[in-house]
This record gives structure tokens, C-alpha cells and sequence, in this order.
């Protein structure tokens, strides 16, 4: 195939773009910077200035390729506050591909999150038949603006109604590995900088989690043999309690693993504090019977335990 990717030089692109081109697929990239069209173009893929506010751009690349894989989302504007400005773009950009790919059958793929699904009491282990209610979309749940970013996954989900084999990867925050840029570093940082590893009562919450190689596998099997409507996990580890992760950043950073009130969470992670406290185990069991899909990469401890993320 030929693959339309955005989000290609991000951290999970980073890994799809060689899982695609190593199975033979060739790949277009969206780049909005000549940093990233260097680097997209090192990793074998032919680039296409532009940005996601480019929907002309955007239903043209998509027109000219055989699937699109949408993984861009503006973190930036998101974790600075604007998130409905970030859920708006992403929206205007699923409907260009939409308007693109409609009545052809071809793949659309996006990427979404999976922490905190709505219409789930704490705790309850998620699975991929979970959050589809048409209402869940416009609610808001443990994570603030999660709510605009289910609705953009179901608008992607309603175009396999359109002729479109759209399906949505749902990723845990913990989408981990060597290079990673995301969450899990940024938990880290804080650990450093406040003296301390913090985590939420006893820290019993759990939070799934993925290597990032084995997320860019699961996209790859999406795109090539993901049913119309599918939605699917990409979850290695169902549950890592907190107090564990936070326990090897103690001892990696040489701090003390500390327990904290959660009026408390924010002076010690900041604007992950809304995170930290989740309790949201996830199932990829329907995931890896549809596809076949066997996550083989180290699980997330031994990953934090290999200490590249405290290099």
C-alpha cells in the first residue's frame, strides 16, 4: 500500500514508519517542519509539507493514497491549556479525510486514548466494547477534555457507514520505550526536580501500558486487515500499579517514594495530576483475537528498569 501517515515524525511515528516500509508498504508523511521532513526522509518516506490545519492538503494526500493513518494531534496547544482548540483541529482534520475516502474502502486509522474511558466506574477493566455509547463522547471523565477526543473517535468510527474501513487504536498514557518524549519522562522530571517520587494513597491505581514498537505493529495491522468500525487496544500490560512505577523512579533518582493526599498530587506532577491518580486498567483480549496481534516488547517496569529513562 501506499500509506498516508501524519504524526509520522512523533513518537509513536517514529516507530510506524519503519513497521510499514519493512512490510513493503511505502509511505507519505505530513511534516510542518524541514526538521521533520529531514528526518522523515532519513527513515525512508517521502514527505508532504503541511500542517493539520492544511485540510486541503490533508484530503488530497488522502485521495492519492490506499489508507491513511492518523496520528497527529496538537499536544502542544492541548497541554498548554487550549485542549478544545487541539479536539477542534483534530475533528476538522478526520472530517477532510473522511470527505476524502468516503465510498472507497479504504483504511483509515486513528489513534485515541484509553486511560480514563468514559462510562466506567473506577477500576473497571477496560475493554475495546467500552465508551461507544453515542453520548459518552460529550460527557467528560476523569481527564479534562477527554471527553472531545471520544467524540473525535467515534466520528471516525460513524465513517465506516460512509464507505470508509475506519477503526480507532486506543494507547495508554504509558506508550514507553527508548527515545520516548511523553508522559512517562515528564513523570520523571518531576520525580527530580521535587526530591521525591510521588504517588496517590496506597498507589494501588493502575495504569495500562504498551512499547511503543509493539503500538506501531498493532497500527500496522489495522491498516491492512482491521474490520470497518473496529476499535482495538493496544495494551501490553493491563494494569502497572503506580506505587511500583513511582518505586523505581525512587530508586533510580536516588528520592524517597512518597504517598500523597490527592489534594496534594498537583505540587509534586503538576498538570499530569489529573492523571496520577486514575485507576484505569485496560484488556486488549478482543484486540489480539481480531488481529493476532502478541505484544513481545518488555513490559513497562523492566523498561523503566533498564534505565535509558534516567540517563
Amino acid at each position: 500500500m501506499h500509506v498516508f501517515v501524519t504524526g509520522a515524525s512523533g513518537w509513536v511515528g517514529r516507530g510506524l514508519v519503519p513497521e510499514l516500509t519493512a512490510a513493503g508498504h511505502t509511505v507519505t508523511a505530513l511534516a510542518r517542519s524541514d526538521a521533520a521532513a529531514r528526518a522523515l526522509r532519513a527513515a525512508g518516506a517521502e514527505v508532504r509539507p503541511g500542517s493539520l490545519d492544511d485540510l486541503d492538503t490533508l484530503r488530497s494526500a488522502a485521495a492519492s493514497s490506499d489508507g491513511v493513518v492518523h496520528l497527529a494531534f496538537k499536544h502542544d496547544i492541548a497541554f498548554a491549556g487550549d485542549y478544545a482548540g487541539a479536539t477542534d483541529a483534530d475533528r476538522a482534520a478526520i472530517d477532510a479525510f473522511g470527505e476524502a475516502l468516503a465510498g472507497t474502502g479504504k483504511p483509515f486509522v486513528i489513534a485515541s486514548g484509553i486511560l480514563g474511558v468514559l462510562g466506567l466506574p473506577p477500576g473497571a477493566v477496560a475493554t475495546e466494547r467500552d465508551g461507544l455509547a453515542a453520548d459518552t463522547g460529550e460527557r467528560e471523565g476523569p481527564i479534562s477534555g477527554g471527553g472531545g477526543r471520544m467524540a473525535n473517535a467515534h466520528r471516525a468510527l460513524a465513517l465506516a457507514d460512509h464507505g470508509v474501513r475506519s477503526s480507532v487504536v486506543r494507547l495508554p498514557p504509558a506508550t514507553h520505550g527508548n527515545g520516548d518524549n511523553g508522559f512517562i519522562p515528564t513523570l520523571v522530571g518531576f520525580a527530580r526536580d521535587k526530591g521525591a517520587a510521588a504517588y496517590v494513597g496506597d498507589g494501588s491505581n493502575r495504569w495500562p501500558a504498551v512499547h511503543r514498537d509493539d503500538a506501531a505493529l498493532l497500527f500496522r495491522l489495522a491498516l491492512e486487515s482491521a474490520p470497518a468500525g473496529s476499535v482495538l487496544h493496544a495494551v501490553g500490560d493491563e494494569g502497572v500499579p503506580i506505587r511500583e512505577v513511582a518505586e523505581v523512579f525512587a530508586a533510580r533518582l536516588g528520592v524517597p517514594a512518597v504517598s500523597v493526599a490527592p489534594e496534594q498530587v498537583a505540587e509534586y506532577v503538576g498538570w499530569l495530576s489529573g492523571f496520577w491518580g486514575v485507576d484505569g486498567p485496560a484488556s486488549a483480549a478482543i484486540t489480539r483475537d481480531l488481529l493476532g496481534w502478541r505484544p513481545t516488547r518488555p513490559g513497562l517496569i523492566a523498561d523503566l528498569k533498564a534505565g535509558h529513562y534516567f540517563a
